[in-house]
């Protein structure tokens, strides 16, 4: 083989074949590059979006059995833009992950946060909300837990639930306070209120919203969090797909429509 003519060193000349073979190994192979997610939803006109309906603002069930929240009303702007229908399907925090790698559905959405564990099976979108963990917990007592050294004290019982991101930060933070692992995110709260539980570190989002539902409710560090974290969709490894949400989420970012939308949960 005769030496390269365009100043490419020796050294780097046999790397450079080997990816010209390979390239070419692969035209000769006959394989077709895999359909993206983005032909599949545009041909078949439905989009797959994995939910959990347990987590106001973001996705919850009313009293008719629909879903509603944040994601829900982004979801279904998403889907305009394609021409599809929304399919909701059913997940769980704790299941979510495997989920994804099932194929069951085309992104999920819904409050879910960038964490590097989720990372490493799927792709994030760009974030579309900044948030953090925060305390919440009666308004009478609110005082007592302004800080995680007041929180995490013997004594104290910090309500949970299992599978997510509330959860990896309890156990990460708490040690000394009791630990309750409550199922029922739709009910978390009334454990609060009941005194069944003393405070519940989440997300500064479901912080504000439950304190507008319930008066009885504060947050313990209004303003304040603990972390932050960016809120954002999840999908599977295509990067056509991905490419495609950021560009809506970029634009609906600029046009308003995710602050509105936003504003008409919490405000």
């Amino acid at each position: 083989m005769t030496a390269f003519r365009s100043g490419i060193s020796s050294t780097a000349a046999p790397f450079l074949w080997a990816c010209i073979l390979l390239f070419a190994s692969g035209c000769r192979s006959g394989q077709k590059a895999a359909v993206s997610i983005l032909d599949k939803v545009l041909v078949a006109h439905e989009l797959r979006v994995g939910l959990t309906g347990d987590y106001p603002p973001f996705s919850y069930l009313n009293d008719r059995g629909e879903y509603e929240g944040i994601d829900v009303v982004l979801a279904m702007d998403l889907a305009e833009t394609l021409d599809a229908e929304v399919r909701f399907v059913k997940t769980t925090w704790p299941t979510l992950i495997a989920d994804l790698k099932a194929g069951r559905f085309d992104m999920a959405i819904g409050g879910i946060s960038k964490n590097l564990l989720r990372q490493r099976v799927g792709l994030f979108s760009k974030g579309y909300s900044i948030g953090g963990k925060t305390p919440i917990a009666r308004c009478e007592d609110a005082g007592l837990y302004t800080s995680l050294e007041q929180i995490d004290r013997a004594g104290v019982r910090v309500i949970v639930n299992p599978g997510g991101t509330n959860q990896a930060f309890v156990n990460r933070n708490i040690h000394q306070a009791t630990v309750i692992v409550f199922n029922d995110n739709t009910a978390i709260f009334r454990e609060i209120r009941e005194d069944r539980a003393d405070v519940m570190i989440t997300d500064s989002e479901e912080v504000r919203l439950q304190h507008k539902i319930s008066p009885d409710l504060c947050p313990t560090m209004p303003g304040k969090t603990f972390d932050q974290f960016e809120k954002a969709c999840l999908l599977p490894r295509d990067l056509i797909w991905k490419a495609y949400v950021d560009a809506w989420v970029e634009q609906r970012l600029l046009d308003g429509t995710i602050a509105g939308v936003f504003s008409r949960f919490l405000d």
